[in-house]
């Protein structure tokens, strides 16, 4: 089986950086579409990471996975994406989220109205690349003349498109309605999309357009191995960690609330390889199958062609098997 679309992957944490740029000129060299660096835990920031792949590459996009609209400016954010687009100009995806609880309050952040902040975000940001001089007096975002000051270098347009991180249908709706694409959560199962879909036309009509103008990749957990036992418990691992430590996970992925509480109550924050392991063993393999793309080569094209026929355009393919180019290999355009 092919995928009939196109193909991108995505990092987090788990391969040292200088591997991992490896991994991206696999992945170009195989004609995959864009690679996509995560930040959603407080580990491993985006935008250096990306600056490392774009630097080692010429056609592959290379897109944040996402960053959050409330620890970074957003004239900081817009310069930072400007001088991304001057390494790969017309390469560059600024993925952008609302991130999660209860990671940001415990760092200061109290999310307050996400629907207002992340509108208000989006669209400074992209008058910002767009070579706008913004004014903009907000809840959430104050700009006064603001535009990126080009002084020694060419003045124009950044060709950035925003694509909002979206999990909850109203943030869906947002997306729809105001960005270039959605990126589409991982460890839910491909039923969630059929609901995505509907609130992302939601959306989309109240600015005039339809679903199909919306670019929608989407990160799923692929887990590669000939030996199917352990491709099943290195997603088992992951899956465990996501579904006990992130709520906006919990809720989309349909796992039952006995289990989601069963496992949350053996985790501490942030966990311990130890404690994941341990609360793993809760973790049946039908919700494991059932949230990833785990198994075989063949197994896994399945899996994802699931999600596809549910309405990704472009899956974000997330290697845990140990031989990440056996899974470049695996979902390579034919």
């Amino acid at each position: 089986m092919t995928i009939d679309t196109p193909v991108a992957m995505y990092l987090q944490d788990k391969h040292p950086i200088r591997d991992a740029m490896e991994y991206v000129r696999y992945a170009e060299q195989r004609g995959f579409h864009a690679v996509w660096q995560a930040e959603s835990r407080l580990v491993r920031e985006a935008t250096v990471p990306m600056a490392a792949f774009a630097a080692v590459t010429d056609t592959i996009k290379v897109g944040s996975g996402v960053i959050n609209n409330w620890t970074r400016n957003p004239a900081l954010t817009a310069s930072t994406f400007s001088t991304l687009d001057d390494l790969a100009p017309g390469r560059v995806l600024l993925g952008i989220g609302a991130w999660w609880d209860p990671l940001a309050s415990k760092v200061g952040i109290t999310r307050r109205k996400p629907l207002q902040a992340m509108r208000e975000t989006v669209t400074a940001v992209r008058a910002l690349l767009h070579d706008e001089t913004v004014t903009f007096d907000g809840e959430f975002v104050h700009l006064d003349g603001v535009e990126l000051d080009y002084v020694h270098q060419e003045r124009r347009p950044k060709d950035v498109p925003i694509y909002i991180g979206a999990t909850g249908m109203k943030m869906m709706e947002l997306a729809g309605e105001i960005a270039d694409g959605v990126v589409l959560n991982y460890l839910v199962a491909p039923t969630y999309n059929a609901r995505a879909m509907e609130h992302l036309a939601i959306g989309a009509e109240r600015a005039g357009r339809s679903v199909d103008d919306l670019d929608r990749p989407q990160l799923i957990v692929c887990s590669l191995d000939d030996d199917r036992d352990a491709a099943l418990d290195a997603a088992r691992l992951l899956i465990t960690q996501y579904l006990g430590q992130q709520p906006h996970i919990m809720e989309a992925s349909g796992a039952s609330r006995e289990l989601l509480e069963s496992i949350a109550s053996k985790l501490s924050w942030p966990a311990t390889a130890a404690e994941i392991r341990e609360a793993a063993t809760l973790m049946p393999d039908d919700v494991v199958q059932t949230l990833a793309a785990a198994g075989t080569a063949d197994e896994c094209r399945e899996k994802v062609a699931e999600y596809v026929a549910s309405g990704c355009t472009c899956p974000i393919l997330y290697p845990l098997g140990a031989d990440v180019r056996a899974m470049i290999d695996a979902f390579a355009p034919a």
